[in-house]
């Protein structure tokens, strides 16, 4: 799945882990698929549905390139963010209490793919995506806490 150059990201995954609240308290649902591919500073696909269920509601945040995102790349790997957070919040109907800003850390160290978000503005009821961590060669995730 991983490209060889450090410049590009081909990253596919598809993550779910069920955690209870607190240890023994509510059941919680985490749910992620996405495609993440870069050249560079290009964007050349992004789809992130990030998902968490609770026993009584359900609520997700989403990305793709219809919210307008823009890459840079870092030391570590790449930042993600979004041309108008704004408009692209408002066009999926949110109200503006979870704020504005997006930004998603990717950091690559060897197979391994560290997705690190910051992006209420994306996100309806939910304060943020889920952050996690994916193996790029055999498609494993690990849910950080």
């Amino acid at each position: 799945m991983a490209q060889p150059s450090t410049d590009n990201l081909d990253a596919k995954f598809s993550c779910n882990l069920v955690r209870q609240e607190g240890g023994d308290g509510e059941r919680l649902n985490y749910a992620d698929q996405g495609v993440i591919q870069l050249q560079g500073s290009v964007i050349k696909n992004l789809q992130w549905e990030s998902s968490l269920f609770r026993s009584a509601n359900g609520h997700e945040c989403s990305i793709d390139l219809s919210d307008e995102p823009q890459a840079e790349q870092t030391a570590k790997g790449w930042r993600i963010s979004l041309s108008n957070a704004a408009d692209a919040r408002s066009k999926r109907g949110y109200d503006f209490e979870r704020g504005l800003n997006c930004s998603i850390r990717l950091e690559r160290s060897g197979d391994e793919l560290a997705i690190k978000p910051s992006c209420p503005a994306l996100c309806g009821s939910r304060v943020n995506f889920t952050t996690l961590t994916v193996n790029l060669k055999n498609g494993q995730c690990q849910y950080d806490e």
